[in-house]
C-alpha cells in the first residue's frame, strides 16, 4: 500500500519545529508498504502538495495536526482554517481515505473530524495508525480498534499507552530533513514518553500516559549521533520533562558522551530537587540550554497548579544550571488558579533575584478537556458540561484580571530585552531567521540574557 503522511504544521515562530512524531509513525509502518512524508513547512505552497499527491498516488493519507491554536491570549491564532484548506487541496486530487492524528487532534477528535470531514482518526500515539492500515488492507471493519475512531462514533475511549514504538533514524526519512538542516539545523530527539507529574493544565498524560516509557540510553545516543551525521548542528530533546526520571537522564547524557556526540543540545526541565553535580554531568555531554517550566514564583500558586517543586528549589536548580555553564530560561504561566495581585507581585519580586536568564511570559491558561483545570472550571461554573473548547477558552481567576497582569508585567519588563511575551512574535522570529542564515543554530534566546 502507498501511504502518504502529511505534517500540516506551518507555525515557524519563534523557529520551525521538526515533525519528529511523523518519523516515529513512518518507522513503525511495515516495510511492505511504501511510505512518504510531505511537510508543509518544506513545500512552497499547498499547490505543491497537490502535485506530490498526483505523482505518488497514495492509497491512504494520514495528516498530523500538532496544534489547534497558538494558546496565546494576547494574539490568538487558530489553525483549523488552515487545516481545512489542506483537506480541500487533497480532495481536489484524491478521494482516498484521510486519517487525522497528532496531539492537537487527540484533544478534540470528534470536533476536528467533523470540521475537516475526515474518514478516520487516531488518538494518542500515532503508531496506532498501523492497526487501521492492517484492517483496511485486509478488508476488515476497523470499528472498535483501540485508538481508532470513525466520524459516527460518539464516545472516545482513550487507549493504553503504545508499547511497540521504536526510535527512528534520520536516514529513513531524508526527504523532509534537508529543509530543516537548511533552516537552522536544529533537529529533535525523544528519550522517553509519558509524564508522571500532575500539573492541572497539562495534556501530556492524556496524549502519552502517566507512566514513563524510557528509550535505552545507548539507543538514544546512537540516534543523536545519526542526527549529527545527517547535518544537525543542534539537538532539542522533546521529552515533556527531561529530568522526570533523573537516573535515566543522567544515563542518556553519559551515553551521549561515550558515543562521541559533539553537537550541543537542550531540553525542558522541571526545577525540582536534583542531585549534586547533576547539571555538570549533562553539560559535559553537551547540554547548553536549560528551559525550566517554572510557571510562577509563588509557593501558593505552585501548590494550586500542582507543581512538584517549591520556589526555593527553583532558585537552587537555576544556580546549579548556571554553575555548570548552561544558558537558562524560565517559562511563566500567569493568571491561573490561585493567582492574586499579591502572588503576582511575589513572582515579579522573586524574578529580580534570578540572574543571567531569559524569561518567557504567558498570561492565561488554555483549558483543555480531560484535565484537572477543566474539572475545576466546571465546578466553578466557568464552563458548562458539553462546552465547545475548540475555540480557545482561558481560565479566569476572580482575584486579578488579564489586563492588570499584563500591565504589571509590562511595567516591570520595561527596557529589559530578556523579558519576552509569548514566543516573541514576528520580530523574534525574524531575528532568529537572520541568525540562522548566518550559520547559527539552536533556540538562540541566550543572546537576550542580561
Amino acid at each position: 500500500m502507498k501511504i502518504l503522511l502529511v505534517s500540516a504544521n506551518t507555525l515557524k515562530e519563534p523557529y520551525p519545529v521538526y515533525p519528529l512524531g511523523l518519523d516515529h509513525v513512518a518507522a513503525s509502518i511495515h516495510a511492505r508498504h511504501q511510505v512518504r512524508i510531505e511537510d508543509l513547512n518544506a513545500l512552497p505552497d499547498t499547490g505543491s502538495l497537490a502535485q506530490r499527491i498526483r505523482q505518488f498516488e497514495p492509497q491512504l493519507i494520514g495528516i498530523s495536526l500538532r496544534n489547534i491554536d497558538n494558546t496565546d491570549t494576547t494574539d490568538p491564532v487558530g489553525f483549523i482554517g488552515g487545516y481545512r484548506e489542506v483537506i480541500k487541496v487533497i480532495r481536489q486530487v484524491s478521494r482516498v481515505p484521510i486519517v487525522l492524528g497528532g496531539s492537537g487532534f487527540t484533544l478534540f477528535p470528534h470536533r476536528v473530524m467533523s470540521e475537516l470531514a475526515a474518514d478516520f482518526g487516531t488518538i494518542g500515539e500515532g503508531e496506532r495508525f498501523n492497526l487501521l492500515i492492517d484492517a483496511l488492507e485486509a478488508g476488515r471493519d476497523p470499528r472498535g480498534l483501540p485508538g481508532i475512531i470513525l466520524p459516527d462514533e460518539k464516545d472516545v475511549a482513550f487507549p493504553a499507552p503504545w508499547t511497540g514504538s521504536r526510535t527512528p533514524r534520520p536516514d529513513q526519512q531524508v526527504a523532509h530533513l534537508t529543509w530543516y538542516i537548511e533552516h537552522g539545523a536544529m533537529l529533535n530527539l525523544q528519550t522517553k514518553r509519558g509524564c508522571p507529574f500532575r500539573c492541572i493544565y497539562c495534556t501530556y498524560p492524556l496524549i502519552e500516559g502517566r507512566k514513563l516509557r524510557l528509550v535505552a540510553p545507548d539507543e538514544a545516543a546512537q540516534t543523536a549521533l545519526a542526527l549529527e551525521t545527517a547535518g544537525a548542528r543542534y539537538i532539542y530533546i522533546t521529552d515533556s520533562s527531561f529530568n522526570a526520571d533523573i537516573d535515566h537522564s543522567l544515563a542518556v547524557a553519559r551515553a551521549f558522551k561515550n558515543a562521541g556526540v559533539t553537537v550541543p543540545w537542550g531540553a525542558f526541565f522541571t526545577p525540582m530537587h536534583l542531585p549534586e553535580g547533576y547539571f555538570e554531568t549533562l553539560a559535559e555531554a553537551g547540554l547548553k540550554h536549560v528551559e525550566f517550566g517554572t510557571d510562577t514564583l509563588s509557593d501558593t500558586v505552585l501548590k494550586s497548579y500542582c507543581k512538584p517543586f517549591t520556589v526555593e528549589q527553583v532558585f537552587t536548580a537555576h544556580e546549579a544550571a548556571l554553575g555548570a555553564g548552561c544558558h537558562v530560561a524560565h517559562y511563566f504561566l500567569l493568571g491561573g488558579p490561585g493567582e492574586t495581585v499579591s502572588t503576582l507581585q511575589e513572582t515579579l519580586d522573586h524574578i529580580d533575584t534570578l540572574r543571567k536568564t531569559v524569561l518567557f511570559f504567558f498570561c492565561g491558561m488554555r483549558v483543555y478537556p480531560h484535565t484537572a483545570l477543566f474539572d475545576r472550571c466546571l465546578a466553578d461554573g466557568q464552563l458548562e458540561h458539553g462546552a465547545d473548547l475548540l475555540a480557545p477558552f482561558f481560565y479566569q481567576t476572580d482575584a486579578i484580571d488579564k489586563k492588570t497582569i499584563m500591565q504589571q508585567v509590562s511595567q516591570k519588563a520595561a527596557g529589559r530585552f530578556n523579558w519576552v511575551f509569548g514566543g516573541g512574535g514576528d520580530v523574534t522570529a525574524s531575528i532568529i531567521r537572520r541568525m540562522y542564515a548566518k550559520g547559527l543554530s539552536g533556540p538562540l534566546w541566550e543572546y537576550l540574557a542580561r
